[in-house]
């Protein structure tokens, strides 16, 4: 039987188990509850689930002005389903809702060593003389 995949938001409890599964939480910035990482979540333009039965297996979510601009966060795969395409299957669900809604600039921040698999994907490097920045206040 096939992957199911849902837009809506999964349970607290499956986001959480997922989040910490895939050790994404731990390279968060910031002290953030569990519970706030869920309303973040919550609060996105739009978000993509991919579960095998009941079990949530893969996540990704987008914040955007709906529209021209988007920006992909928390993009996870459970570490059992690794290396299945599950991530690109996110990342593509997520590009064609940027399509279908006429958003043609979309972001993302790539977790350490996770740049290659985005590339493949058709994401560029920004260039040196005009870098992304951030700020942990």
């Amino acid at each position: 039987m096939g992957h199911q995949f849902s837009d809506q938001l999964p349970s607290f409890e499956q986001f959480v188990s997922l989040h910490e599964a895939s050790g994404l939480i731990k390279s968060k910035k910031g002290t953030y509850t569990r519970e706030q990482l869920y309303q973040a979540a919550e609060n996105s333009w739009y978000h993509i689930s991919i579960y095998d039965q009941e079990q949530l297996i893969a996540f990704g979510r987008m914040i955007s002005d709906g529209v021209y601009q988007a920006l992909i966060c928390d993009v996870m795969v459970n570490p059992s389903y690794q290396k299945q395409g599950l991530g690109k299957k996110i990342i593509e669900a997520l590009l064609q809702k940027c399509k279908d809604s006429g958003i043609q600039s979309v972001q993302l921040f790539s977790a350490k060593g996770k740049q290659q698999f985005y590339k493949k994907l058709g994401f560029e490097e920004r260039e040196l003389d005009a870098p992304g920045m951030s700020l942990i206040i």
